[in-house]
């Protein structure tokens, strides 16, 4: 068995993820996502490993490899159908509302007029969120009218493609924190709280870590959610709602855990690599079966 760990650039996560497979003595490749070249017709070099981990910052860069490798044959953590979903909030909240997974409530509009209009009839505050973007960057509490005339006319200014759909959701009072469970498979391994005294709770944007006991409930709810996504390895987002219990908030397809290996004492990175192993040896012959067609690609948007 030979392993590729397609990365940006190597930080705490990905060296811990080169550890594990040394300690598993499985050869691997560190292939560099700015410099990886893919030609259709000929997988020649990349159909010497079975498997690839993709770990690039980049959703669109890793959205692209992961469906040209799985058009391929090459099974990869995630799977490219997985990235399509996590990566984009309005596929995952469409996603997650299929499958029955309570969230916050969610309107789409595609101008800014009309977005305007969404939002005096919902009434504040409300979230605005690009569809495509992590650790908690552009993200918007709106207040009042003015803020939402100002934030909507920066975004249809802007007019990228994270920019021109207007993805407003319920604002949700949580008690100074939310929970990011880490599902491996079909298992929550591990939770973790992030408290602030910010509405963004995001450790990118300062949370403070700490231990979350994974009850039967977190554990149901996140394996579900894992499921409805693809399955995989993912975290995922919740939020407590004083009135609804959890709500699924988000769902990450490459997330980083630097803080949670060392607070919960739980080997993600170990899991990770264990599970991209199991991949090969177990589900090949279905996955090759299931996936060997070209997968049509979702929006997406460069260096998010």
């Amino acid at each position: 068995m030979k392993i590729a760990v397609v990365c940006s650039r190597v930080r705490v996560e990905e060296k811990w993820i080169f550890e594990s497979l040394e300690k598993r003595g499985i050869p691997y490749d560190k292939v560099d996502d700015r410099h990886a070249t893919m030609q259709l017709s000929d997988p020649t070099f990349w159909k010497q490993y079975d498997a690839v981990i993709e770990r690039s910052l980049s959703y669109t860069n890793g959205l692209y490899i992961t469906q040209v490798l799985n058009s391929w044959g090459i099974p990869t953590v995630n799977m490219a159908h997985v990235a399509a979903i996590c990566g984009d909030k309005l596929s995952t909240s469409a996603a997650l509302n299929r499958a029955g997974i309570p969230q916050p409530q969610v309107w789409i509009a595609f101008t800014p007029e009309s977005a305007l209009e969404m939002i005096e009839s919902i009434g504040y505050p409300v979230v605005l969120k690009p569809v495509v973007g992590s650790w908690g960057r552009l993200l918007g509490k709106v207040n009042d009218r003015d803020s939402a005339e100002a934030l909507l006319y920066h975004k249809d200014i802007l007019g990228s493609v994270q920019h021109s759909v207007f993805y407003i959701q319920e604002y949700i009072k949580k008690p100074g924190r939310d929970i990011r469970s880490f599902v491996v498979g079909d298992r929550t391994v591990c939770a973790i709280y992030r408290n602030s005294g910010h509405w963004i709770t995001n450790t990118a944007r300062g949370g403070q870590a700490e231990v979350c006991p994974v009850s039967a409930e977190i554990d149901r709810l996140s394996v579900a959610t894992a499921q409805a996504v693809g399955g995989g390895v993912v975290a995922v987002d919740l939020l407590e709602d004083p009135d609804r219990g959890y709500l699924v908030n988000e769902v990450n397809h490459t997330m980083e855990f630097h803080s949670t290996v060392p607070l919960t004492g739980v080997d993600i990175p170990g899991m990770l690599v264990e599970y991209a192993c199991g991949l090969v040896e177990r589900q090949m012959p279905a996955f090759v079966q299931k996936y060997s067609q070209p997968m049509p690609v979702m929006m997406s948007a460069a260096g998010a």
